[in-house]
């Protein structure tokens, strides 16, 4: 069974999906399906341990060995990943019952876990796979099902929210492929391990060099980098709270992982940070985002978009961080995959919460909130406290990890801006609290209760986190910095 775990992290999932449709009882498959993301998430641990005693793991597929045939290759990087989103999802799952009763007739229920399974499916086996074209496959099964669990939205503006979001992913996954063909074509295999030694051979050739522009703005446009972002905003706002959850704390930062695989591993770092100006572009485009994004949260009125700006700026700090160029810089990039997922769970569970009790996330209706439900605006308030950068919060890690990596370029001017987008991010918090807090309840919400445990539960367990993680960072800074040092160690 051990050798065997790879392959069981994907097909958990996978064979849940036509499961929950033979079930059909939407309170019968809610609880399957937190049984299957339960053992998902075991395994994940089980294949961590595994690659902590016997280094990388290889299974190869059907007895083919690669190239020939496909083979799940899992060390630190995907390992470590893997836990994040398994973990997530299960936590998610557990508020997911009162969550889309309230948002969601039960005779969709089924079908939405249908198209969570899927999503779900799809991040592993990016995670999973060794395959370049495979990656390309799981990207759009867990995409396709993104579309469909964002136009399950009760607002008729999440349809349209999912058609933008299907348009833009087209185009980034059209990219990704004409890609990935392109270094088959001067390869002759997909296997992402042999690619990384076959290229060395043709590396100056401009198909090389075309492959991985293409490569690279598909996935960027997939991670929502800013100015590649359009899609996000609605996404998040507009889809069921559940999937709010599951999407901003998993999809953009498996993103993010598929190009740390590509630049690290594929091309290695020498082709991508020597023959190309990848640093100048990527924290441009990091300092940008981080700027611009938080400008734009400022001004929003619905609190859901207000967070999908600032999840646009959190990528920003992730891209700087692999843009700098140095393994603190990695490190911090890391680091912010899993805690930017913590806080971003915290706070869309939170408001999830709200939604139960509201019906709406306008900034207008949180009057007096802070005292009507105090354990959610609590939950919503940490969370925000942790993108700012407080101290003992898991966003005080991160950033100060990427404050360090940049100290260590002597890069102190953009030190300076990556405090100025923690002011910023002040700034769009404070909104929330001085309306929740310090303005009195509307006439007609003036008997809000507590948002229900099965919401608020799962909420406190990520906040939780938030505190421990961000004292106790054994774990999460001792493996990031492995992980970094895994990938430097690729170096052609």
């Amino acid at each position: 069974m051990i050798q065997h775990l790879p392959i069981l992290q994907v097909i958990i999932p996978l064979l849940a999906a036509p499961i929950c449709f033979i079930l059909r009882e939407a309170k019968l498959v809610r609880w399957f399906v937190l049984l299957a993301n339960i053992m998902a998430f075991v395994v994940s641990i089980m294949l961590l341990q595994q690659v902590n005693v016997h280094g990388t793991l290889v299974y190869t597929l059907g007895g083919w060995e690669a190239p020939i045939g496909i083979e799940y290759r899992i060390d630190e990087l995907n390992a470590y990943l893997l836990i994040l989103v398994t973990s997530i999802s299960t936590v998610t799952l557990m508020a997911a019952g009162s969550s889309l009763n309230k948002e969601m007739k039960e005779s969709k229920q089924t079908y939405f876990y249908i198209a969570y399974m899927l999503c779900l499916t799809g991040l592993l086996g990016i995670l999973a796979t060794g395959d370049a074209f495979n990656v390309f496959v799981f990207l759009e099964i867990s995409s396709l099902a993104s579309y469909t669990m964002i136009a399950m939205g009760n607002d008729r503006r999440s349809l349209w929210a999912s058609y933008q979001y299907l348009i833009m992913g087209t185009i980034g996954a059209t990219f990704i492929l004409i890609g990935i063909g392109l270094m088959y074509m001067m390869t002759g295999t997909l296997n992402m391990h042999d690619l990384a030694e076959r290229l060395v051979e043709v590396e100056q050739t401009k198909t090389v060099f075309t492959a991985f522009a293409f490569f690279l703005v598909g996935v960027c446009l997939k991670l929502a980098l800013f100015p590649l972002h359009l899609w996000l905003p609605n996404a998040y706002a507009y889809a069921p709270s559940i999937a709010t959850v599951f999407l901003a704390a998993t999809a953009t930062k498996v993103a993010i992982y598929i190009l740390l695989r590509f630049i690290f591993s594929v091309y290695g770092f020498e082709f991508s940070f020597s023959h190309l100006p990848l640093t100048e572009i990527l924290v441009s485009l990091g300092l940008v985002g981080i700027i611009a994004a938080s400008i734009v949260a400022i001004y929003q009125t619905n609190v859901k978009r207000l967070f999908a700006y600032s999840s646009v700026s959190q990528i920003g700090y992730m891209i700087l961080g692999l843009g700098i160029g140095n393994k603190t810089g990695l490190t911090a990039t890391l680091l912010h995959l899993f805690n930017h997922a913590l806080m971003k769970s915290a706070i869309f569970l939170a408001l999830a919460g709200v939604v139960y009790r509201i019906g709406n996330v306008n900034i207008k209706n949180f009057a007096g909130l802070g005292r009507q439900m105090p354990w959610t605006m609590a939950a919503i308030v940490i969370g925000g406290l942790s993108l700012i950068g407080v101290p003992l919060t898991v966003g005080f890690v991160s950033k100060w990890y990427l404050v360090l990596a940049l100290l260590e370029n002597g890069w102190w001017p953009i030190a300076v801006l990556v405090l100025v987008g923690s002011l910023l991010a002040i700034a769009y918090i404070w909104r929330i609290v001085e309306v929740a807090y310090f303005k009195a309840p509307l006439q007609n919400n003036q008997s809000h209760k507590e948002a229900p445990p099965a919401i608020l539960i799962p909420a406190w367990i990520f906040v939780i986190a938030n505190f421990y993680f961000g004292i106790d960072t054994s774990f999460t800074a001792g493996l990031s910095e492995r992980t970094a040092e895994l990938l430097f160690g690729v170096v052609k």
